[in-house]
């Protein structure tokens, strides 16, 4: 296991909308399959106004407040906290989204490439609520299943995508595939990993040559976000909201 400390990159985007960005960044494209994560929180007023993408699937995962989505499908739909909005754009879609009209709205937007033999496919989209979402408790803690484990969330591309919250000197156990890329990103806290240290806004991408369970323990109290996939291994090229 190969353990890449990482930061995110405070970036405009949208209209006045500030977020803090995993990838991608000048010095770090991507991390197949995936390919944009963004810790964002949005202002009423701010937003991202109707806009095109094609060739990825999105999730979009609410922390606290609303996001309003709307697109060329006809989908116009809210989801709050604890829920996410799900599209595949596959072919082409347009959409927005836009934050509650009072208090602060905050979230991970994370975008998973979608393999060369699926680029054409038809746009989708999903809603899905909070209460959809299956969680695991255990002693010191519990997990949300963003998808994965009897999740509704479908996806093209199979990752496991999970929210995380530890009671301090709790453990969560973690299970990465052979060969599969992995994210461990820290929302709130700080955890250690294999005598490593993580702290709020802070990440590691991991790269896995062999199956492995590894303990997860919480420094402080704590709330992160693991998610993990299987690299299609094919070329990238990502220019703004395609990804061809």
């Amino acid at each position: 296991m190969k353990l890449i400390k990482a930061s995110p990159q405070e970036t405009f985007e949208g209209d006045g909308v500030v977020v803090n960005r995993l990838f991608p960044i000048a010095k770090r494209m991507n991390f197949d399959p995936f390919v944009l994560w963004d810790h964002f929180a949005i202002d009423p007023g701010h937003g991202f106004s109707e806009h095109p993408h094609r060739g990825f699937e999105a999730i979009t995962y609410m922390l606290s407040g609303s996001m309003h989505h709307k697109d060329n499908l006809g989908n116009d739909s809210w989801v709050d906290a604890g829920g996410a909005q799900v599209f595949c754009a596959g072919r082409g879609i347009r959409h927005s989204e836009m934050p509650a009209e009072k208090g602060q709205s905050a979230g991970i937007q994370l975008w998973i490439n979608l393999a060369k033999n699926d680029k054409g496919i038809e746009p989708k989209y999903q809603q899905v609520l909070s209460e959809q979402l299956p969680i695991e408790s255990f002693d010191g803690g519990h997990c949300i299943h963003i998808v994965g484990d009897e999740s509704p969330i479908m996806l093209h591309t199979k990752i496991v995508y999970q929210h995380i919250k530890l009671e301090k000197d709790a453990q969560y156990n973690a299970n990465i595939d052979k060969n599969h890329q992995s994210i461990i990103y820290v929302l709130d806290g700080s955890i250690g990993v294999a005598q490593e240290s993580l702290n709020a806004r802070q990440a590691w991408l991991i790269e896995q040559n062999q199956t492995e369970n590894f303990s997860i323990n919480a420094i402080t109290d704590t709330e992160f976000m693991f998610c993990t996939g299987i690299p299609h291994k094919e070329p990238i090229h990502q220019h703004g909201p395609f990804v061809d």
